[in-house]
């Protein structure tokens, strides 16, 4: 699959594309106790996703940049540990500076100075997530939640819902001011191309484990209507914008815990027009790859998978195994603002009174800045004394632990050598701590 990139009018050699490398299965050649464990065949490969801003080896972690920024953390020094690509949301944006600022500068990358390939998801999370009070994580039990007619209307406790949907798509009020705003797969597709990725993803309508199996149904079929609108929207930006590098679009498979659900949304949006595919909604942890091994199955295999929101270790295997290429998750930095960092023997608290005399580095051989320059005493005493660049120091730590991580298992897959490697890593994470 290689799509053209219009520049000046006429096509240039700058693609769109993903070639497959190895499968994981060929490789590592699994027992049959391995694959009757994981439910079914393991659909893990490798692969290269080439954009018109360079190419992603795959399996790959993607940075997430919310804002046009990973917070705390300069662009500069993604690139310097060894993030291939960054993901933005295109409800922030949209809300703040606006599409048409980041039109203006050029583009996300132009915008943020990031050389490298760019992702945006459609605001579809945001508004639904956001809309329900949930803010940043939607509870996936119903525990605390309140609604008026069933869990098809639930909203977080104390809070109004600001988001409503129809079939053409969705009212919400800011997060920011309370405005008014109305998104539908146009919008979205509008907006996104404004921001100018590399990667962009259909708008969708997301639901929790809490909606009933009928409202599923509905969903599903609302967000395959809305999947085919936003092809036609898109091919038509892309006619349009004419000097501009083509961007990609995924389309979103939803259908929340359902095997049929989830097999028919891969089937649906498999057979479009799609460069290639976000699996996202309701995810339990102990299905994770289960679900992901139902739409991987189903997808064609010449064209890219991405799994939105994760980044623990054990997910990570698990998402790689069944089939996942990429995936993005705000964990990393978001836990550093908290002093936590990871250590291949689990997850650490710096602020913990033990490493107020400590003058080793995070991690002892950690290639990392912060574990180059500066020990656990220092960054510990940063945090206590409440300086902005101990988020940074840790968040740049934690975000080079997790692709290193997932650079590692793309070796691993490509050497044979992935579930060895998979047993020693959560051997040591998930062990006592150190």
């Amino acid at each position: 699959m290689r799509r053209p990139v219009r520049q000046n009018g006429s096509v240039s050699s700058s693609t769109f594309s993903f070639a497959l490398g190895k499968r994981l299965r060929e490789t590592t050649a699994p027992t049959a106790e391995q694959t009757q464990a994981n439910g079914g065949e393991f659909q893990g490969r490798t692969g290269t996703i080439t954009t018109p801003h360079g190419e992603i080896a795959t399996p790959a972690f993607i940075a997430v940049g919310t804002k046009a920024t990973v917070k705390a953390v300069l662009p500069e020094s993604m690139a310097d540990l060894g993030a291939q690509a960054l993901l933005a949301n295109a409800y922030h944006l949209y809300l703040q500076p606006g599409p048409d600022v980041l039109d203006a500068a050029g583009g996300l990358g132009k915008f943020m100075n990031w050389s490298g390939p760019t992702f945006t998801d459609s605001g579809g999370f945001q508004v639904m997530s956001l809309g329900a009070g949930f803010k940043k994580v939607i509870n996936m039990n119903a525990d605390g939640t309140t609604h008026a007619t069933g869990a098809d209307d639930a909203v977080a406790p104390g809070k109004e819902r600001l988001a409503h949907i129809d079939d053409d798509g969705v009212w919400f009020k800011s997060h920011l001011n309370g405005d008014k705003h109305r998104f539908t797969p146009e919008v979205s597709m509008q907006v996104q191309h404004q921001i100018g990725a590399d990667i962009m993803f259909a708008f969708d309508e997301l639901t929790t484990l809490m909606n009933s199996r009928g409202y599923q149904e509905m969903s599903l079929e609302r967000t395959r209507l809305w999947a085919e609108r936003c092809i036609i929207e898109h091919r038509r930006l892309t006619e349009e914008r004419v000097g501009k590098p083509y961007q990609a679009l995924f389309g979103v498979l939803q259908g929340a815990q359902y095997e049929d659900l989830r097999r028919q949304a891969s089937r649906d949006l498999g057979a479009m027009d799609f460069d290639g595919f976000g699996i996202g909604g309701a995810l339990e942890k102990e299905n994770l790859g289960t679900i992901v091994r139902w739409c991987t199955e189903e997808l064609p295999e010449d064209k890219p998978r991405h799994l939105l929101g994760i980044s623990e270790p054990d997910d990570i295997f698990t998402a790689i195994e069944n089939g996942a290429d990429t995936f993005d998750c705000v964990s990393p930095t978001r836990v550093a603002r908290t002093s936590a960092f990871y250590t291949p023997h689990g997850r650490l608290n710096l602020s913990n009174a033990r490493f107020k005399k400590d003058f080793t580095p995070l991690v002892e051989g950690c290639d990392c800045y912060a574990c180059a320059h500066y020990t656990k005493a220092y960054i510990h005493h940063l945090f206590r004394a409440k300086e902005m660049v101990a988020s940074t120091l840790v968040s740049i730590h934690n975000e080079r632990f997790t692709v290193k991580l997932v650079d590692d298992a793309r070796l691993a897959i490509e050497d044979g050598s992935f579930f060895d490697f998979k047993a020693e890593t959560l051997g040591k994470y998930y062990s006592s701590k150190v």
